[in-house]
């Protein structure tokens, strides 16, 4: 499959929010132009902006923001945060206010909580969180939980629960289309024996992927991928 086949350009709809999301990127998925949510989040998002590091308690940029916007929340699990999904409206428009900032920690689940270990600013930070009751649709990817999403899957389902909180009136319409047509693309490339690289156990495997041990309900909010 060429490059120019599994381009998603075509399919990127970039749209407003009062939310600014700050796409904190392990160097690791920086490298992942092609297939990395984080940065098809960017792509879609036109009030959000990637920062790569793995500490940034000394990240000039980061500062800045935490320094001018007093609405800062870091999107990340626990049982204390703010949960999104069980909020009322008038909650949420009083806790996060009118135009809040959301970081959010782009790596696999060791990366991510490391980033969070050696950010000394992040820590303080407010928490969100939501109930996440779906399975990502990111099935060529290892999740270590079946309700683990990807950044973009974990983005799209707290701009909905601001929309139900009355705090973002954007239509996210097709939000997921260029996640969902880079995993058409990939699936598509794996299984075709035509293919050089073609293996005749990546369908097994990709079903193997789908099997996640058993879990109990919980928060998951950022991209997992191994």
């Amino acid at each position: 499959m060429s490059p120019k086949s599994t381009c998603i350009c075509k399919y990127i709809r970039p749209f407003q929010t009062k939310t600014r999301f700050i796409i904190l990127m392990h160097p690791k998925e920086y490298k992942k132009e092609k297939n990395g949510t984080g940065h098809m989040t960017k792509l879609q998002l036109e009030n959000s902006e990637i920062i790569v590091g793995v500490d940034f308690t000394n990240n000039n940029r980061v500062n800045e923001i935490l320094t001018k916007e007093k609405s800062s929340f870091l999107l990340y699990p626990g049982k204390d945060n703010f949960n999104l999904s069980l909020r009322k409206s008038s909650e949420i428009n009083s806790i996060m206010g009118n135009n809040p900032h959301i970081f959010i920690l782009d790596g696999t689940w060791p990366c991510a909580r490391k980033m969070l270990k050696l950010s000394k600013n992040l820590q303080k930070l407010n928490r969100v969180s939501f109930d996440n009751k779906i399975k990502s649709k990111f099935i060529i990817k290892q999740q270590p939980e079946a309700l683990c999403l990807s950044t973009i899957e974990s983005v799209y389902t707290v701009i909905n629960l601001l929309k139900e909180g009355d705090l973002e009136q954007c239509e996210t319409t097709g939000f997921l289309i260029p996640f969902e047509k880079m995993i058409a693309y990939q699936l598509e490339y794996m299984l075709n024996p035509n293919n050089k690289n073609y293996r005749s156990t990546a369908n097994s495997e990709i079903i193997a992927k789908n099997m996640y041990k058993k879990n109990t309900e919980r928060s998951i909010i950022y991209e997992q991928e191994s």
